[in-house]
């Protein structure tokens, strides 16, 4: 595996991705009963903004460092963004970005736990350099997805589970995944699965995307932000993140920072998002649209044209 987190760390679609994290483990929390939280592809969790292939790439400065600053963000993005700038090693600045875990890891109640899985033998090191000593968090150094045999259903019985790995290739890896949800959902129904995905050609995402308007899940929540069009192979156009039993209100509760994300993100064009269910338990799915998200923040903006 030759994919670094380091280099995209805290980019627009981390700010995605742990935005949508945060809402699903408040949602965990409402209830008192403890939650187990487990990570397929946990990487190192946490990476240095003034490193070496932070500055390489410089992508944060279109993600994390543009939340920094702004003002009058709705609350859950208040919360998301104090958590990132109050952890250690930002008592001077944003410094550093914390990976899924670090973030977790902070929001964990006594009860609650947490067990990552990382096959690179350096990341997985550093992961483990960095819970030493935490009882409630557990370092597998091994493939996220056999775990998941091993480690569904937790002794906790509650949990979330987040699927997010490098799609070196890409296509092949949806299959990858399409098979892993389908064999966890048989294991644990009740579980919440978050899948990241990003979002190069359309094309390739949408036979993942109906693909999941057959599972076995009862809620499938679709949580998207493009910042470029979505018709290059090229570079990172957007991402996006699907919740298979997506707690009820989800959407609701990621409306208003979504739409805030697409304003505060957007680059060369108005950024576009999209938030909808593609498959809710007693109603029809609704097909995928093959075209990018319509919604765009700037009043007055005509909707993309259709190729």
């Amino acid at each position: 595996m030759n994919y670094r987190h380091a280099y995209h760390a805290g980019n627009f679609a981390d700010v995605l991705k742990h935005t949508v994290l945060l809402a699903l483990i408040e949602a965990m929390q409402a209830k008192p009963t403890p939650f187990c939280y487990i990570d397929t592809h946990a990487g190192s969790g946490s990476y240095p903004l003034d490193g070496f292939e932070a500055k390489k790439t410089g992508e944060h400065k279109d993600g994390i460092t543009r939340l920094h600053p702004a003002e009058k963000v709705p609350p859950l993005l208040q919360r998301w963004r104090a958590s990132i700038l109050g952890g250690e090693g930002n008592e001077q600045g944003l410094k550093h970005y914390p990976g899924s875990p670090l973030q977790v890891a902070r929001l964990l109640r006594p009860d609650d736990s947490a067990q990552l899985c990382e096959l690179h033998t350096e990341e997985a090191s550093k992961l483990r350099d960095l819970f030493r000593g935490n009882p409630q968090v557990h370092v597998h150094q091994r493939d996220g997805y056999e775990a998941l045999k091993a480690l569904l259903p937790p002794k906790e019985k509650r949990g979330l589970v987040l699927i997010d790995p490098p799609y070196e290739a890409q296509e092949a890896e949806y299959k990858v995944i399409d098979k892993a949800l389908k064999e966890a959902l048989l294991r644990w129904p009740t579980g919440v699965y978050a899948v990241w995905y990003p979002i190069k050609l359309r094309s390739q995402v949408q036979p993942f995307l109906r693909g999941l308007q057959r599972s076995d899940a009862k809620r499938v929540l679709r949580v998207e932000l493009l910042v470029h069009p979505d018709d290059s192979p090229l570079r990172l156009n957007g991402s996006g993140m699907v919740i298979l039993n997506a707690p009820w209100n989800l959407d609701d509760v990621l409306r208003e920072p979504l739409r805030a994300l697409a304003s505060l993100l957007s680059q060369e064009r108005p950024a576009e998002w999209k938030l909808d269910w593609l498959l809710q338990e007693g109603a029809e799915p609704a097909a995928p649209s093959p075209l990018p998200p319509s919604r765009l923040l700037r009043p007055g903006t005509p909707p993309p044209r259709r190729r």
